[in-house]
């Protein structure tokens, strides 16, 4: 499994360098968003807005917290009337665009972002802390910040740096930038230079540690997370960063994944305690139970959360995600429906048609939507592939439906560029065999099978058996007329026997496959080299592992009765 992404994490904690000029309560709303207490921030926001309507960062700061819990609708209505408390208010043309970015409205965000700079004054470097903080926001369904977001936030976030070179949370952002863009010595040099300008800011020391996690040195991360502690026990985000770390620790690291799993799920917890366990809060502990693997926590936490009025519909995709891994189909299916009928098309993502599929098929309810909601999973999302083709090539097996299982391989092997399993050629060619039917015969299976094994042979590192056997076959069958024979599937025989009758097997089946490797020398030395003393050797080595091999019974019969000119029986 994979870490979710931090850069959309970090930037809902940021510590922002209070204002004087407002009211205290503003500030500690301030603080309870860095805490990530959205619910305590709304609703003191929410009360700011009707006791002080004309101050328009009432409003910013109320929709940015509606924007974190992933309410657009309802920040950009918060955003708008923070324009009509103050037509030039920079912070909420900076909130519209922020919306705009997250619809994926490049326009709008260019827009508004531009509208929100021509209202900055000289000095104020916070409207681009926010844009910044805005680009590095992840759309529904994107995982990871796209590298032009995260330089278009460098571009604004060393603007703010002009204005103010002592605005430590624009070197937060300006390192957060940077560790989406992968560089991890300019992300450490920001935030180093954040805490020597704040020691005390929380937030720092929590990036920095999510930057060295990510290199895997789990063990410093940790002391960053504590230093966060350390300057305030009550900062959340910590806890929850420190949590996905212990994942990460225990998805490389097997010696110690039981432990810090376990681990992992004790400091969420302890980070929902420290929030306000809002339905917002719970949701994001989905999320994690998710990638966490906890399936089974995951469907009672979720089926919890269905029962409250103010539900978030999101709590049906975890439904049914956890449904389908716990084997409860009919459970998943409803809830799955029910997210497909509640979401905006833009918040169903690659992994929603995913499970949808699975659980179609499972069910046994749709097994054709089924394949297709698979197929338009990795449509959305090509490190969805694999996965998808081995469920729809499991399914195609389990029926014996080999033509669709081989072109099912072929399919997966096209859309990953060069990056499918060796494996799946081997397959591929197998499948594409056992698809040919002599009595119906359809010659493309046979080229397709013969090329998709010759690649396998080539790239190979170690010789396997069945490919062998299966290209002998399927050269057998080019070579079927006997009074023309060439004996191309010889070589190929050969090489079954020289690695199998080393192995002196006893599994019945490849004592049966090497029968018929022998046999077919056995054949070869009648038909081709006209040596009966080889044809003899070969054919008793044959009965010795299977005498109802039916080229055997024919050879044997006719030593025994007077010669005759028709040819062996064919497989």
């Amino acid at each position: 499994m994979k870490m979710i992404s931090k850069i959309a994490k970090v930037a809902l904690g940021l510590v922002f360098i209070g204002s004087s000029v407002f009211a205290q309560s503003l500030d500690d709303a301030k603080k309870a968003i860095d805490a990530e207490q959205y619910q305590k921030a709304k609703s003191m926001l929410t009360n700011l807005t009707v006791t002080q309507p004309t101050k328009d960062e009432n409003f910013f700061y109320l929709g940015w917290v509606h924007l974190l819990q992933d309410y657009p609708d309802s920040a950009k209505a918060a955003f708008t009337k923070g324009i009509a408390a103050n037509p030039k208010s920079a912070l909420n043309y900076v909130g519209l665009g922020a919306v705009a970015h997250v619809n994926k409205d490049a326009a709008g965000t260019t827009s508004n972002f531009n509208q929100a700079t021509t209202f900055v004054s000289k000095k104020d470097s916070k409207p681009y802390v926010y844009i910044g903080a805005a680009y590095l926001l992840l759309p529904s369904g994107v995982k990871t910040v796209d590298p032009a977001d995260a330089n278009a936030a460098i571009a604004v976030l060393n603007k703010g740096k002009l204005a103010n070179p002592k605005d430590a949370e624009v070197l937060v952002q300006l390192g957060n930038a940077a560790r989406a863009l992968k560089n991890a010595s300019d992300a450490y040099a920001n935030y180093a230079a954040a805490l020597a300008l704040d020691p005390k800011n929380p937030s720092a020391h929590v990036a920095q540690g999510l930057l060295i996690s990510n290199a895997q040195n789990f063990e410093d991360a940790e002391k960053e997370y504590q230093a966060a502690i350390a300057i305030d026990p009550n900062f959340g985000p910590a806890y929850r960063e420190w949590a996905e770390t212990d994942l990460y620790w225990a998805q490389t690291t097997r010696s110690v994944a039981a432990a810090k799993v376990k681990e992992a799920v004790d400091h969420y917890k302890k980070f929902l305690s420290l929030t306000d366990n809002s339905t917002e809060s719970l949701l994001r502990y989905a999320d994690f139970l998710y990638n966490a693997g906890d399936f089974k926590t995951l469907q009672d936490v979720a089926a919890q959360l269905a029962k409250s009025a103010n539900s978030n519909a999101r709590v049906y995709r975890y439904i049914g995600y956890a449904a389908y891994e716990n084997k409860d189909y009919q459970a998943g299916l409803t809830a799955i429906n029910n997210w497909f009928s509640k979401a905006e098309p833009k918040r169903i993502i690659a992994p929603d048609y995913l499970y949808m599929g699975r659980l179609q098929i499972a069910s046994g309810k749709d097994t054709t939507g089924g394949i297709n909601n698979l197929k338009k999973a990795s449509d959305l999302d090509s490190n969805l592939t694999e996965n998808v083709y081995t469920d729809i090539e499991t399914l195609y097996k389990s029926k014996k439906d080999y033509a669709n299982a081989a072109k099912a391989y072929e399919e997966s092997i096209n859309k990953q560029h060069g990056k499918a399993l060796l494996a799946d050629y081997f397959y591929e060619g197998f499948y594409y065999y056992y698809a040919f039917d002599p009595k119906n015969p359809d010659s493309t299976y046979l080229t397709k099978a013969d090329t998709a094994l010759g690649y396998f042979q080539v790239k190979a590192v170690k010789p396997l058996p069945d490919e062998y056997l299966t290209r002998a076959r399927i050269v057998d069958y080019r070579d079927r007329d006997m009074t023309k024979f060439k004996g191309l599937a010889k070589p190929y025989y050969d090489k079954y026997i020289e690695l199998v009758s080393a192995t002196n097997p006893t599994d019945a089946r490849l004592k049966r496959a090497l029968a018929e490797a022998y046999a077919y020398q056995g054949n070869y030395y009648v038909y081709h080299d006209k040596d009966d003393a080889k044809a003899m050797e070969a054919f008793n080595k044959a009965k010795d592992l299977d005498p109802t091999n039916k080229q055997v019974v024919f050879y044997f019969s006719q030593k025994t009765a007077a010669p005759q000119k028709t040819a062996p029986p064919k497989k």
